[in-house]
């Protein structure tokens, strides 16, 4: 039975439904991607972010976690994460940081070609 929720990776229309997961920090973080751009730099380090939280690279269609769904799967591991807010905070900021990095070496990661 395929989900119809279930992507190849983290989904950014799941990112508002992490709202009430956490305390106001995590709550202000959240608010301030969705009001961007989907290929804004942190619009794109959240998903990254979650990308690593949720374990999205080795999930797969037959797997448990994708039978229930990216929603679920994502609410969950947000929901489960037992560090402060201030980690998840962080974890995005190294995310951001390494999308910034990729940026900076010539690299565009939405066509995998380097910039001139």
């Amino acid at each position: 039975m395929y989900n119809h929720d279930s992507e190849i990776l983290f989904p950014s229309r799941v990112i508002p439904e992490l709202r009430e997961m956490r305390d106001k920090t995590w709550q202000k973080l959240v608010d301030k991607v969705i009001s961007q751009e989907p290929t804004e730099l942190d619009h794109l380090a959240f998903v990254l972010m979650m990308v690593r939280l949720d374990g999205c690279t080795s999930c797969n269609a037959d797997s448990f976690r994708a039978m229930r769904g990216c929603t679920h799967c994502a609410i969950q591991n947000v929901r489960r994460f037992r560090e402060s807010d201030e980690e998840l905070i962080e974890m995005f900021k190294q995310a951001r940081q390494d999308l910034m990095q990729t940026f900076e070496n010539g690299k565009n990661p939405a066509n995998n070609e380097a910039t001139e």
